[in-house]
């Protein structure tokens, strides 16, 4: 990620997060997102670590990747029991690249959970990159839709 920091510290053992630099230039960047990714990034709860719409602890749930062209790409995260009363699905519209690359940096978690993550604004839209436990998704598209539900 280009401005948010979620990294693993040995010397802890765990992550080292923050999102300030990220929040800091988010202000410059929102005007060029598209609005759905604009809306989801600027969202008050969305890096705020007490709030239950964190996306923090979040638990990687689902990836539907479409095989048709009028399908989108969504994912779906569960709620964590400690932290989140709801999910969230998370539909992206004219993907035009998607990767999961897996880092098996950690053995020790029972799910992929949600690190943190950033949306960066492109020329045709955003890119999204969602740092978790042992991975990173990154989802190049024209905008996406953030729901809060069971859904």
């Amino acid at each position: 990620m280009k401005y948010v920091k979620a990294d693993w510290d040995p010397r802890l053992p765990g992550f080292h997060v923050d999102p300030g630099e990220y929040l800091e230039q988010l202000l410059r960047l929102s005007e060029d997102l598209p609005s759905g990714a604009r809306k989801f990034a600027t969202d008050a709860d969305h890096y705020n670590f007490r709030s239950a719409r964190c996306v923090k602890d979040l638990e990687l749930a689902d990836v539907h990747v479409p095989v048709g062209r009028n399908e989108s790409m969504s994912i779906r995260f569960a709620p964590n029991a400690w932290k989140h009363e709801e999910g969230l699905r998370i539909e992206y519209v004219g993907v035009t690249s998607f990767s999961m690359e897996s880092h098996r940096e950690i053995d020790w978690t029972e799910a992929e959970t949600v690190i943190l993550d950033e949306i960066i604004p492109t020329q045709d839209g955003c890119v999204h990159e969602i740092a978790l436990t042992d991975a990173t998704v990154l989802v190049r598209c024209s905008d996406l839709r953030a729901t809060w539900g069971d859904g």
